[in-house]
């Protein structure tokens, strides 16, 4: 959404679209987070009167979807791919095995058994 867009942003760092809006979902849901979890605290407290707890659902519905931790995917730095993703090291399965045999990963060897 253009509304949680930077309004400078490096494009030197990003390989396409999809990253860059991966990153400004990031940012929005790690700006957003304790209010999602303050408004979710009320929804689930059972003690608190129904009207608190209505509005606050209320509230946390007509959040923006950026906002969600549903909406962060993890995708590959150097590619952008979204899937086979392995997650220590945020590249796909190819880009990892190439920087692995290069020696470009710190800890990282091929095994022989």
């Amino acid at each position: 959404m253009a509304i949680f867009r930077a309004k400078k942003l490096d494009i030197g760092s990003f390989v396409n679209i999809k990253v860059i809006r991966d990153h400004t979902k990031r940012k929005v849901f790690a700006d957003h987070e304790s209010e999602r979890q303050a408004l979710r605290y009320l929804i689930r407290n059972t003690t608190l009167p129904q009207r608190v707890r209505a509005r606050a659902q209320l509230e946390l519905s007509q959040m923006h979807c950026y906002t969600r931790p549903t909406q962060v995917r993890n995708r590959c730095v150097e590619g952008g791919k979204a899937r086979g993703v392995l997650r220590e090291f945020r590249m796909a399965r190819y880009p990892f095995r190439m920087n692995a045999l290069e020696g470009n990963l710190p800890g990282v060897k091929k095994a022989s058994w």
